[in-house]
């Protein structure tokens, strides 16, 4: 159960992300730059943030399995049992992809959509009542960090709202799973 101060974190953090601004937060995985995933002026300014070319599409995180037919009309079935039985944070490429920012929708029409099981994000993608992005809390090209203290000053200072939940967590700094699945359930592993 989160604690009053990481609820009032969320809330902070939600509305920041509601008047379209960026945030720093803590994921299922590693820090995240996060916005409204269906904002894209926001989604552009994370583009900018991480000095990243936008035909590198980024993942969003939703709050629940319900949320993903909102973001994809092409979800099999086998992606909820894929999401159920995942053993650690499994991001799903899947076809179809709507209601989100054209620089998150890849070339083939796909998105990558990741159901957050850790608590505070999820309850923050629950709040928001919308999927959020996530990428990496780095420039582009450099690593990933594995904790907060890891992050570049110039993330932290481009961003709109960090979160003060979980700064003294020490990450394994290690990514989700990544599993392409398409419309007539074909499953090609992107990275394990």
């Amino acid at each position: 159960m989160l604690s009053k101060e990481a609820l009032s974190d969320i809330a902070k953090a939600v509305d920041v992300v509601r008047r379209g601004g960026i945030i720093l937060y803590p994921t299922d995985t590693i820090w995240g730059i996060g916005c409204d995933a269906s904002n894209p002026a926001a989604v552009e300014r994370v583009f900018h943030i991480k000095q990243r070319a936008d035909s590198k599409a980024l993942i969003c995180l939703v709050g629940g399995e319900g949320m993903i037919p909102f973001y994809s009309d092409a979800v099999p079935d086998v992606a909820y049992d894929l999401i159920e039985f995942a053993e650690r944070p499994l991001t799903l490429i899947l076809d179809g992809a709507r209601n989100l920012a054209s620089a998150l929708i890849a070339e083939d029409g796909s998105v990558g959509l990741r159901v957050t099981k850790e608590e505070f994000s999820r309850t923050l993608c629950q709040r928001c009542k919308r999927a959020i992005v996530s990428t990496s809390a780095n420039i582009s090209g450099q690593p990933a960090p594995a904790a907060f203290g890891d992050i570049a000053p110039e993330i932290i200072d481009a961003v709109d709202y960090v979160c003060t939940s979980r700064r003294d967590e020490k990450g394994n700094g290690k990514p989700s799973t990544i599993i392409k699945i398409t419309a007539s359930s074909e499953i090609k592993i992107i990275r394990q």
